[in-house]
């Protein structure tokens, strides 16, 4: 395919305004973040030892590795979910029969006995292990935990939520989360993906993928909120992060969204915050689909994958839907007030406009 040379030249420019971008603005970020990171995780390490010696059967598997600590989430720049992996869900069922959309249940299997489970008091009357109950247990513990640890001047238990938070230092907040890692199941609220006619992911990355599962969590879903079901507490929320960062290697992917987290908290860290990383994350999963090919994310097109996404933002704010990438009936905007939607569309499409209009904006954003 022959490309006008004038094409080429803005090509070139708009590539190098990118590099020079994340040479400064984002690897700033990266290195702000990575020290947080350090900072906070000697405090939850020290946190979750406490609580181990206290309960054996919450084990901290939060453990560094290459730089990198497994079962750590970065919401934002200062804040942060641990995911805890506990251990022994085997006498339980997984089921997931779209009454919750993004939620699961674990029921306890026919023929097994309660006294079989390593987590006998969080089954309820009906057999199934309650995601609330173990919450609730595990943040009796942590609270305890927080008085007792080296580090109990400078950490605090967030009060009035059920979820597990810690305030470090007055600056970090960090979600711990209880949860179970499902591997080698695949959530039947997911059986539609891959797309049959879409060639990306490769079948040798799906087969992968779902190898690899997903995880189940116990935290508060903006789903259940407002459903009277006696289930809601006993839901899991179903997260897919192992699954979405394995589709993501290969190509300009990972540079992509390192990108737009970075223009996200510079200009989109909103009132209401109606745009996450986690938006952001979905969105570049979809634009994969769109560009299948690995050419498409070859450096050269990164520019095009920024704008196209953004652009994609733009009209999920408008329509205020944004599906979640595995579970298409999950609305990412649940819960987000539609003036705090539309003023992001606002804000979404200034930036865009910027960037379409003008090969230098990346100096000033």
């Amino acid at each position: 395919m022959l490309v006008p040379p004038d094409m080429m030249a803005a090509q070139s420019k708009m590539l190098y305004q990118i590099n020079k971008y994340y040479g400064e603005r984002v690897q700033t970020r990266k290195g702000h973040v990575a020290k947080t990171i350090r900072e906070v995780c000697k405090v939850v390490q020290d946190v979750l030892k406490e609580v181990e010696v206290q309960e054996p059967r919450f084990i901290s598997s939060l453990t560094e590795c290459n730089g990198r600590y497994e079962g750590l989430d970065v919401v934002s720049p200062g804040e942060f979910e641990v995911v805890l992996y506990l251990n022994q869900m085997g006498v339980f069922n997984f089921v997931d029969d779209g009454s919750l959309p993004g939620c699961a249940v674990l029921k306890l299997s026919d023929g097994r006995k309660r006294s079989m489970s390593l987590w006998v008091e969080f089954i309820t009357a009906s057999g199934y292990l309650s995601a609330r109950k173990i919450r609730s247990r595990f943040q009796t513990l942590v609270a305890q935990a927080c008085d007792k640890c080296a580090y109990r001047d400078s950490v605090k238990m967030i009060a009035d939520t059920t979820e597990v938070k810690l305030r470090i230092r007055e600056r970090y907040v960090v979600q711990i989360t209880p949860a179970f890692k499902c591997s080698g199941v695949w959530p039947r609220s997911a059986a539609h993906w891959p797309l049959p006619h879409i060639p990306w992911p490769h079948p040798n990355l799906v087969a992968e993928v779902k190898t690899e599962g997903f995880d189940l969590l116990s935290k508060e879903s903006v789903t259940l909120q407002g459903k009277q079901s006696a289930m809601e507490g006993d839901a899991w929320v179903l997260s897919f992060t192992e699954a979405e960062n394995r589709l993501l290697l290969g190509g300009c992917r990972r540079r992509c969204l390192s990108i737009l987290k970075t223009l996200r908290d510079r200009h989109l860290d909103l009132p209401g915050n109606p745009v996450t990383s986690y938006h952001m994350k979905t969105l570049l999963l979809f634009e994969c689909e769109k560009h299948p090919r690995e050419m498409e994310w070859d450096e050269a097109c990164l520019g095009d994958r920024i704008n196209g996404i953004l652009l994609q933002l733009i009209s999920c704010l408008q329509c205020r839907r944004c599906p979640h990438y595995f579970l298409p009936n999950l609305d990412l905007f649940k819960g987000k007030s539609p003036s705090a939607l539309e003023n992001a569309a606002k804000q979404v499409w200034r930036l865009t406009r910027e960037l379409l209009t003008n090969t230098r904006s990346l100096e000033k954003l």
